[in-house]
C-alpha cells in the first residue's frame, strides 16, 4: 500500500482535554482517557491519534492543546512532539479558545495555512479511510469552505450531533463533497431514528478550514473571543507571549467550537460535509468501550475463565468468569470474578472498584459527581 502522502501547509491541531467522567474509575482528572490505552492495542488514544494525523501533517505539523496537569504526561507519551508544539492553556476555556489560538498563530505565520482539529481521546477504525476524508477536507478548506467529516450513524444515538446533509457540491479534490445544511445537537429518540432515516450524519467534531477563514467565523460570531486570541497571537513569536497569554487567556469567554462557529457558519451556507466511511467512536461511557474490545477467549481455567461474550480490557488471566457477559477492567491487581450475572460493568482499580450495568453506564458520571459534591477529590 501507497505511503499517505504529507498535505503540504496542513496542520493538525489535537485538543486534549476533559476528564472522561463515563470512564470512572480509570479515567481520572489527573490521568484522563486520552492518557490510557483503551483498545488493548498498546498505544494510548492520545499516541494513536499522533500515529494517523503524522502521515498528513509531519510531526512538526501536529499541535497539542492540553492543560498544565497533563503537559508532562503528554509530552512523555509523545516523545516526537517538540516543546514548541505542545501549547498550554493556562486554564480551560473550551474547544474554540483551544482550536482558534492555534488558528490565529498560524494565520499571522501564514494566511493560507490550513488547520485541521481531531480530538485526542476518539478512535478510527480503518486509518486509510481516514486519510483520504481529511484529504478532500484539505482540498475544500483550500477553497473556503469550513469542512467537517460526517460519520455515518450506526444506530439513533442521542449522546451525538448531528449533521443535515445537502446537494453534492463541486470541489476538485473533494469528489464526495456535500453542503450542510445545520447541525442539531443531541435530540431525543424519535428525532433522532428521524434523523438516520433522512441520511443525516454524526457530527464527529472534526473541522477543516484555512486559519485565516477559522480566525475571521470567530470575529464574526463570538468577537470577544476572537479579539483576545488576536492579541496572543500577535505576542506569540515574540518574549511577550507569556505575559500576554497569562494576562488574556483567563478573560476569554468559553465556548464550544460547534456553537462559535459551526452552527452559525452552517446557518450561512458555508460549512461542507465530507462523509467519512471509517469506523468512528468517541469511548463515551463503557458500554462504547465494551464494542471496542474483542470478546476474551475461554482460557478453560479450573473454575471457568473468560467466557464469549465477556470482554476484558488488561490481563484476562485475572479475571474469571462462569454464565456471565459484560465488561470487566482487572487493573487492581487482584483476581476479579464474575459469575451468574449478564452484562456487568466491574473496573477494579487500586482504590476505586465499579460496579454497574451496561444498560445504565451513563450514569457513571453522575457518581463522580456525587464524589465532587462529598469532597472526595482524591477518587475523581
Amino acid at each position: 500500500m501507497a505511503a499517505t502522502p504529507t498535505l503540504p501547509g496542513f496542520h493538525a491541531v489535537v485538543p486534549a482535554g476533559g476528564a472522561g467522567t463515563r470512564l470512572w474509575p480509570l479515567s481520572r482528572a489527573a490521568r484522563p482517557k486520552f492518557l490510557h490505552d483503551l483498545t488493548g492495542s498498546g498505544r494510548t488514544l492520545v499516541q494513536s491519534t499522533w500515529d494517523r494525523l503524522v502521515p498528513l501533517a509531519g510531526e512538526s505539523g501536529v499541535v497539542v492543546v492540553t492543560g498544565p496537569q497533563h503537559a508532562v504526561a503528554v509530552g512523555r507519551q509523545l516523545p516526537a512532539l517538540s516543546d514548541e508544539d505542545l501549547v498550554v492553556e493556562p486554564a480551560p476555556r473550551n474547544s474554540a479558545a483551544a482550536i482558534g489560538l492555534v488558528a490565529a498563530v498560524l494565520a499571522e505565520r501564514d494566511p493560507d495555512a490550513v488547520i485541521g482539529s481531531f480530538a485526542a481521546d476518539h478512535v478510527i477504525g480503518d486509518v486509510a479511510a481516514f486519510h483520504e476524508a481529511v484529504t478532500e477536507a484539505v482540498a475544500a478548506a483550500r477553497e473556503g469552505w469550513l469542512v467537517t467529516i460526517g460519520m455515518e450513524p450506526t444506530g439513533p444515538a442521542t449522546g451525538f450531533g448531528y449533521i443535515d446533509v445537502a446537494e453534492p457540491l463541486a470541489v476538485a479534490g473533494a469528489p464526495s463533497l456535500r453542503r450542510a445544511r445545520r447541525f442539531v445537537e443531541k435530540p431525543d429518540v424519535a428525532t433522532a431514528e428521524r434523523y438516520v432515516a433522512d441520511g443525516w450524519r454524526w457530527n464527529a467534531g472534526m473541522f477543516v478550514v484555512r486559519a485565516s477563514v477559522l480566525v475571521a467565523l470567530l470575529t464574526e460570531n463570538a468577537p470577544a473571543l476572537a479579539e483576545g486570541l488576536r492579541r496572543i497571537a500577535r505576542a506569540w513569536d515574540t518574549e511577550q507571549r507569556e505575559e500576554v497569554l497569562a494576562a488574556t487567556w483567563p478573560s476569554l469567554p468559553s465556548l464550544p467550537i460547534d456553537t462559535a462557529v459551526a452552527e452559525p457558519a452552517a446557518d450561512a451556507g458555508r460549512v461542507a460535509v465530507v462523509p467519512g466511511s471509517f469506523r468512528w467512536d468517541d469511548v463515551g461511557d463503557w458500554t462504547s468501550l465494551g464494542e471496542l474490545l474483542d470478546p476474551a477467549v475461554d482460557q478453560e481455567q479450573p473454575v471457568g475463565g473468560p467466557a464469549e461474550g465477556l470482554r476484558v480490557l488488561g490481563d484476562p488471566g485475572r479475571v474469571v468468569c462462569v454464565d456471565a457477559t459484560g465488561v470487566v477492567v482487572p487493573s487492581g491487581g487482584r483476581l476479579v470474578v464474575v459469575s451468574g450475572v449478564q452484562d456487568v460493568v466491574v473496573v477494579d482499580t487500586l482504590d476505586a472498584v465499579l460496579v454497574t450495568t451496561r444498560e445504565r453506564a451513563q450514569e457513571v458520571k453522575d457518581v463522580v459527581d456525587l464524589l465532587k459534591r462529598e469532597g472526595r477529590s482524591d477518587l475523581v
